[in-house]
Order: structure tokens, then C-alpha cells, then sequence
């Protein structure tokens, strides 16, 4: 072998198509599979065209310009019968926002507390979380539903004998009015109330690495206080203190004026809170009992309160295994929403049902709702993801 051969470099072999190669075999059992698939597509969706055809039923969404023509008993935006389908639609796809993001919330805050309950040296408080999940968790949720629209709406009385616990404040079987706000100010002060959300996330981050570099804590809470005091008096001022208060009053067979939380959104909100937070108590406890003992020692060392042991120390941690689960209850919570058509509230469940049943678009009305519920169960993984990613321990 002469010295040119013996520094060429090497060639691999040609590779040969044979049957007996697991190479091969797999990409043709993927062509195999995706042309299944594609045939099986393309067969539901002529299938789908042919029948409607010949039951004449038109296809498309131009139905979303006409006139919806019904009545939205709950809304977040103004809307009448003389909107549009596609107005109807987005009024009920804000209700079921608005439930949801006040459920998330409040089922957070409420399974957290639960969830620590559950690890307390009081005897008491530990069983009677305890109960508080087992009962909970193991009752359907709409059983649940229904049961909290029955206690409000058949145990509360009319209109004209409504409770009144407080000035402008009547409770009856036709849900909670409450004084509201009416005014120019308004918008000022809710951008003010934004603007401290803002500014709050900001100084919690410089309170922390401040913390970080001097070992000084920053008052964060009497911080926050002030600024969502302050920010929106400011807006009010600037504004030029236009602002009535707008009082509820018995009109005929129904209050008019102020703000209204209807019996169906309290039920739907209570029950989806109420079960929800038994399972993120669950996700909480198991969290805190995941962090090692030692950090508990630790803490306990310097001469932390167990308060500040938990808040500073143990939930930090434990939130690396805490948010992963916490992400499928939010999704849960929010597709669970759907069940608010069993109770009557105007959710895009309910309102796409209606709007189906006048216009006889029943493919096209079930794909906004799964376009709907898509969208917003992605965009809540998104976030969770992404705040899942910025907590996690970073290994060097």
C-alpha cells in the first residue's frame, strides 16, 4: 500500500435499501402512517361537504355578520340583540375569561392556604382541611354547580324583601347588588390601578436583587399598599374628580342602577373555585413536603419564625415542583368553565349553542369553541411554562 492510499481518507459504504434495515423500515412505516392519516382527513371532510350539500345546509362563517337577535342576560361589554353573531360570540367568550381568571385567582389563594393547613401542628386545623379535600375532590363537580345555584336561588327572597346589611348593598334571589362607580374618572383610576400592578412587579424584582446584594428587606407590602392607593387617587385628580357614585334602587320587580354579581356567575365562581382549590391544595402539600427537612433545620437555626420560614425559605423551593401540576389544574379550572350552560350562564358554551341552534352552523360553531378554548388553554401554558423555566435551578 503505497502513502498516498494509506492518508486518503476514509469512505463510508453506500448504504443499500433492504428491508432488513431498521432505517428503512421506519420511514416507510411513517409515509405509511401519515398517509393514513391524510386519507382518513380527507375522507371525514368530503364525507362531511357531500352531506351537507345534500341537506342544503350552508357552510362558511358569513353567518357571524348577521343579526344575532337574542338577548345576553351578562355581559362585560355593552351588547344588544341587534349585534351581530360574532358581537354574541365575543361577549360570551369575555364571560367565560372573567370567570376564569377571577377562579384561577381566588382557587390559588384559597388551595394554598388549604394546602399549608394541611401540614399545621394543629390538630384540629389539619383534619378539618383534611375533610375539607377528601369531600371535595370526590363530589362531581356539577353536582357542585348545582347545588350552589339551588342555596342561592331558592333560599334568598324576592326583590321587595331583599336583604340589606349595608347602605346600597341587597341581596335576593336575583343575585348581589353593589353601588358602582359612573364618571370620567373611571378610566383613570382603573389606568392607575394598572399602572401600580406594573410598578409593583418592577420593585418586588429591585427588592429582590436589593436583598440579594445588602441582605435588607424592603417593605414590599406597605410599598404595594401605597401605590394602589396612591396611583389611583392620582388618576382621579387628574381626571378632574368627576366621579358619582351610582346607588342600586327597587324599580318595579328588579333594582336598577349599580353593579350586579348575577346567581349564576356566583355559583358557577364558587363551585369552580371551591373544587378546584381541593386539588391545588394537593399540589401545595405535596410541594412543601417535597423541599428536604434540612432547609426547615436551616431556617429554623437562624431564628426564622415558622411564618417566615415557610414564605422565605420552603415555598420558594417549592415551587419548582408546585408549578408544573398547578399548570393542569388552571387548564382544568378553565375548561371546566364549560359546565356553566347546566346553570344558565351566558359563557361561549352557551352562547355558540344559541347562536347554532338559529343559524343551523353546527360544524362551525363547535370549531369556535374549540378555537376558543384552544387559545386560551395555550396561552395560560405558555405563561406557565415560561414562569416555570425562569424559577427553575440552573446548574453550573
Amino acid at each position: 500500500m503505497t502513502t498516498q492510499q494509506k492518508n486518503a481518507p476514509l469512505q463510508a459504504p453506500r448504504r443499500r435499501l433492504s428491508w432488513n434495515d431498521p432505517g428503512v423500515r421506519a420511514v416507510v412505516y411513517q409515509v405509511v402512517a401519515l398517509l393514513a392519516v391524510a386519507w382518513v382527513a380527507w375522507f371525514l371532510v368530503s364525507n362531511t361537504l357531500h352531506n351537507l350539500a345534500v341537506r342544503n345546509i350552508a357552510t362558511g362563517f358569513g353567518f357571524l355578520d348577521r343579526e344575532a337577535g337574542f338577548a345576553i342576560g351578562e355581559t362585560a361589554v355593552a351588547y344588544s340583540p341587534s349585534d351581530t353573531y360574532g358581537r354574541a360570540i365575543w361577549v360570551g367568550l369575555l364571560n367565560t375569561l372573567r370567570v376564569a381568571v377571577i377562579g384561577i385567582v381566588l382557587a390559588t389563594i384559597l388551595g394554598t392556604l388549604i394546602g399549608i393547613g394541611r401540614l399545621s401542628k394543629n390538630w384540629l386545623v389539619a383534619r378539618l382541611t383534611s375533610m375539607y379535600v377528601e369531600v371535595m375532590r370526590n363530589v362531581p363537580l356539577l353536582l357542585q354547580l348545582f347545588f350552589w345555584y339551588a342555596l342561592i336561588t331558592e333560599n334568598m327572597p324576592g326583590p321587595r324583601q331583599a336583604h340589606n346589611p349595608l347602605p346600597g348593598v341587597f341581596i335576593s334571589n336575583r343575585g348581589l347588588k353593589v353601588p358602582g362607580l359612573e364618571g370620567n374618572s373611571l378610566d383613570w383610576m382603573l389606568g392607575g390601578l394598572a399602572l401600580a400592578f406594573v410598578a409593583l412587579i418592577v420593585l418586588a424584582h429591585w427588592a429582590r436583587k436589593n436583598q440579594e446584594r445588602t441582605g435588607r428587606m424592603f417593605p414590599l407590602g406597605r410599598a404595594a399598599l401605597g401605590l394602589f392607593i396612591g396611583l389611583p387617587i392620582v388618576g382621579w385628580l387628574v381626571s378632574g374628580a368627576s366621579l358619582t357614585l351610582d346607588m342600586p334602587e327597587l324599580k318595579g320587580f328588579n333594582f336598577q342602577g349599580g353593579l350586579t354579581l348575577s346567581p349564576e356567575f356566583a355559583a358557577l365562581l364558587a363551585g369552580l373555585v371551591i373544587y378546584t382549590s381541593a386539588f391545588v391544595a394537593e399540589v401545595v402539600r405535596s410541594g412543601i413536603q417535597a423541599v428536604n427537612q434540612g432547609q426547615w433545620e436551616a431556617a429554623e437555626s437562624l431564628g426564622l419564625r415558622r411564618g417566615l420560614m415557610l414564605r422565605l425559605v420552603v415555598l420558594p423551593q417549592a415551587l419548582r415542583v408546585i408549578i408544573p401540576p398547578m399548570t393542569s389544574q388552571y387548564l382544568n379550572l378553565t375548561k371546566n368553565s364549560s359546565l356553566a350552560v347546566a346553570i344558565g350562564y351566558p359563557d361561549i358554551v352557551s352562547v355558540v349553542n344559541t347562536t347554532l341552534n338559529q343559524t343551523g352552523q353546527a360544524i362551525e360553531g363547535i370549531l369556535i369553541i374549540m378555537a376558543a378554548y384552544l387559545t386560551v388553554s395555550l396561552s395560560i401554558s405558555i405563561f406557565m411554562n415560561w414562569y416555570n423555566k425562569r424559577i427553575a435551578l440552573v446548574e453550573r
